[in-house]
């Protein structure tokens, strides 16, 4: 493992607690997409069903429990617990026009027609349009919290981190994912905008993505 790769990992976990500490402390989940926490959390589901069928090391165990269980206990404070709190009129992105175009792209590029392949691909896919319902979240509302803001960077450094991660690893290791890579980018393009804002205006801003 790379040092991009690690700190990509420990910026995406950053991301994940610090969403999780936002809404635990303030008892409120007021600014947080609950659709765009759906997607992640079936982003993780389908991609680390390998759990059930291989082992790679302790490292790479752990971390794919941490962030399935980090997701869904995102998602039951957003509907269950402090779901009085959650801003349903504002999170209105039609997320079914993420998801059926990316599954049926995943049955048509892959890297090998299995069920288990199928759905890692799909998560692949997904996660890097997952971000889009909390995008248009904020552009609804026209502000972002300062936690929130730094949960978005942290998220985008963690996609930034991972493209150099696959860039070091084709030329030190010979390794090339095209799936993930595009991915990857696509992913990191729907934030450049968020990360000028964040550095040019501060970590509170007026949002404007769409």
């Amino acid at each position: 493992m790379n040092i991009f790769r690690l700190t990509g990992d420990l910026s995406h976990l950053a991301a994940i607690i610090i969403l999780l500490l936002k809404i635990w402390k303030s008892r409120s989940c007021a600014g947080i997409s609950g659709k765009s926490q759906v997607l992640f959390a079936l982003v993780f589901t389908t991609r680390y069903l390998d759990l059930l069928t291989s082992f790679i090391s302790l490292y790479n165990t752990t971390m794919k429990i941490i962030y399935i269980g980090c997701a869904y206990a995102t998602v039951y404070l957003i509907y269950m617990k402090f779901k009085a709190t959650y801003d349903g009129n504002h999170d209105t992105f039609r997320v079914e026009f993420l998801v059926v175009p990316v599954g049926g792209l995943a049955f048509l590029v892959n890297h090998d027609f299995s069920p288990l392949e199928i759905l890692w691909t799909f998560s692949i896919y997904l996660e890097s349009v997952a971000i889009l319902p909390q995008l248009f979240m904020i552009s609804k509302t026209g502000e972002a919290e300062t936690i929130t803001t730094h949960y978005l960077f942290f998220l985008g450094l963690y996609r930034a981190l991972y493209l150099i991660n696959w860039i070091w690893r084709f030329y030190f290791e010979g390794f090339f994912d095209m799936i993930a890579i595009v991915a990857g980018v696509v992913q990191t393009i729907l934030y450049c905008d968020f990360f000028y804002l964040y550095v040019t205006k501060g970590e509170r801003f007026t949002f404007f993505f769409f």
